[in-house]
Formats: structure tokens, C-alpha cells, sequence
């Protein structure tokens, strides 16, 4: 019996101490490792496009000037006589201050392609220079260009004059350059009924250089003339470079006023202020720039159009750009 429960005591004190021991450590891996924290993702900052700069003059597919002869601003804007001139000169830029370099016409023209007068006080039928001009930098950079020349017999014919013709109205004929290579000659020195085929052809150069013959052009007739001429030309012209879809720019134009008004560094006594109009879809409409401007600036503006040098006077301060009118 004393057996008996000193083996039932002895049970119960193993079991309490077995239930009373600590029981074996298993270490967790969510206690011994620190917990890694979520990556964050740092936003990167979207670069804000910078915008391309505005060219100061349009990249023109095409250009276009139209020479005509010897009106003053005064005797052309709002002159009943020249009613398309005028709706033109309302619906697209007009430049109001816009100055002929000089008097006679010979050397406006020669400013107007080669950035100088030469010294050309007289309109001189037989001079000639060995000069850079712009034709010469248009083919540089890879362009094309034409002169159509109304009334002239036969590319670079000659002769002072042929029916209404004037050799001194053809600036192109007065560098060496030109009148001597047969080849520039033919190509691109032309009568003006070419015109007609190179526009019904889509090939109408880069550069065009249009003067009308000496009725046309208000040289030898009256202004209502030239009015209709103009609406002619423009009629066949404009429609062809819009349906063309390529930026282009017209500028119509006179070589001299009447009178001897002046700016922009040129002698007191220059070639009279001129009405010149811009016609471009690049240009605003019903717009009147004021700058003082002089023929070397439209030189100045076709040579940064297209990224030449300044030719001449056409690199002087005072011959500003024309940069205004563009949209």
C-alpha cells in the first residue's frame, strides 16, 4: 500500500515537473528578420518639350516678286484707277513705309537682286559686273530660279529694246555671271510667255522674278492697265501656288516713286516710298506694317527665308528685316 502510492506520488511530481519545463525555442523567421520595407517607386519627372523657336522669316517654297514702274505710295493706294491693286493691298500686308533706294530705275533694280547700285546713276543698256548676286546663291543652296520678261524676243536677248521691252528693267542682264553662260541664259533668263507652261507643267522655280513690258508695268500707260494686267496675272498665279499646298510668298512691288523721300541710312535724296504688298498664306491679312524698309530689305528678307548671306547692303543694320507680317 506504501508502494502503491509512493509510485503514484512519484508519477504525479515527474508529470508536474515536465508540464511546469519551458518548452524547446523554435525561432520564428518574422522575429529574427527584420522586415523588408515595400518598395517605393520615385516618380520620374516627364521632360516638358521645348518649343521650336519661330523662324523670323517663313521657309517659302516659292517667291515671287512683281516689279512695276514709277508711282508714288500717294498715287496708287486709293486711286479709283487701280481697284484690284487696292483690294489686294486691303486684304493682305501692305507696307507703308517702304522706300525705293534711289532714282532712275536701272539701279533699284540692280539693289533689288545684287545689294548694291554699282554706282549706276543712269539707266546704262550696256554695263555689266562681275558681281555675286542672288540667282547666283539660290543655285548655291540647291534652288531653282527664273526671270520672265515680257515682251523679250529670245532669252537673254541683247538689245537695249524689242517692242515694249527694256533691257533695263532686266536687272539679271547686267552681271557677268549670267548674260555670259549660255546655259543660265536659256534656263532660266526667259521670255514671259514661258510662264503659262511652267505653271501648267508644276514646275514654276523657287525664285521668280517677273517684270512686265513698259505698258504693262505703268512705265508708258496709265495705271488702270497695269490694274488689269495684274488681275490677269494674278488670276493664273495664285491659284496655281495654292493648289501647290507649299508656303509661298508674292510681293508686289514698284522700282521708284515720283519723289525723293528717304530712310533707313539711305542718302536724303533716295527713290521715293513705294506701295508694296505681301501676299502669302503665311502673312496677315488686313495688316499695315510701318517700318521704314528699302528694297535692300526685301533682298535681306528672300536671303533669310532661305538661310543665305546678306548680300551688299542688304547686311546693314539700317535695311531691316521685314518680320512683322508673318503669322
Amino acid at each position: 500500500m506504501a508502494l502503491s502510492r509512493f509510485l503514484f506520488t512519484a508519477c504525479l511530481f515527474a508529470l508536474f515537473l515536465f508540464a511546469c519545463a519551458p518548452s524547446p525555442y523554435i525561432e520564428s523567421p518574422a522575429l529574427t528578420e527584420a522586415a523588408s520595407p515595400a518598395p517605393t517607386s520615385i516618380p520620374t519627372q516627364t521632360p516638358i518639350p521645348t518649343a521650336t523657336p519661330r523662324p523670323l522669316v517663313p521657309n517659302f517654297e516659292h517667291i515671287v516678286i512683281v516689279v512695276l514702274e514709277n508711282k508714288e505710295f500717294g498715287a496708287v493706294i486709293q486711286n479709283y484707277k487701280m481697284p484690284y491693286f487696292n483690294e489686294l493691298a486691303k486684304s493682305y500686308t501692305l507696307l507703308t513705309q517702304h522706300y525705293a533706294v534711289t532714282h532712275p530705275s536701272l539701279p533699284n533694280y540692280l539693289a533689288l537682286i545684287g545689294g548694291d547700285t554699282f554706282g549706276v546713276t543712269f539707266d546704262c543698256d550696256s554695263c555689266i559686273y562681275d558681281a555675286q548676286t542672288l540667282p547666283d546663291q539660290i543655285e548655291a543652296s540647291g534652288r531653282t530660279w527664273k526671270t520672265y520678261q515680257e515682251d523679250m524676243p529670245s532669252p537673254c536677248y541683247p538689245n537695249p529694246y524689242a517692242a515694249d521691252y527694256a533691257i533695263k528693267h532686266n536687272p539679271f542682264m547686267y552681271f557677268k555671271p549670267i548674260r555670259l553662260d549660255v546655259n543660265r541664259c536659256a534656263r532660266s533668263v526667259v521670255p514671259f510667255t514661258q510662264l503659262s507652261a511652267d505653271l501648267a507643267a508644276g514646275a514654276l522655280p523657287n525664285f521668280v522674278f517677273v517684270t512686265p513690258n513698259l505698258c504693262n508695268d505703268a512705265h508708258d500707260c496709265e495705271i488702270n492697265i497695269t490694274d488689269d494686267w495684274l488681275k490677269t496675272f494674278m488670276g493664273q498665279l495664285q491659284p496655281a501656288l495654292d493648289a501647290d499646298g507649299r508656303p509661298y510668298l508674292i510681293i508686289l512691288t514698284w522700282d521708284e516713286g515720283q519723289g525723293k523721300h528717304s530712310c533707313c541710312g539711305l542718302p536724303e535724296e533716295a527713290g521715293g516710298r513705294v506701295a508694296t504688298i505681301l501676299i502669302s498664306p503665311q502673312a496677315k491679312n488686313g495688316f499695315h506694317d510701318d517700318t521704314p524698309y528699302t528694297h535692300y530689305s526685301i533682298l535681306k528678307t528672300i536671303e533669310q527665308a532661305w538661310s543665305l548671306p546678306f548680300l551688299g547692303h542688304a547686311a546693314d543694320e539700317n535695311n531691316v528685316l521685314i518680320t512683322a507680317p508673318w503669322k
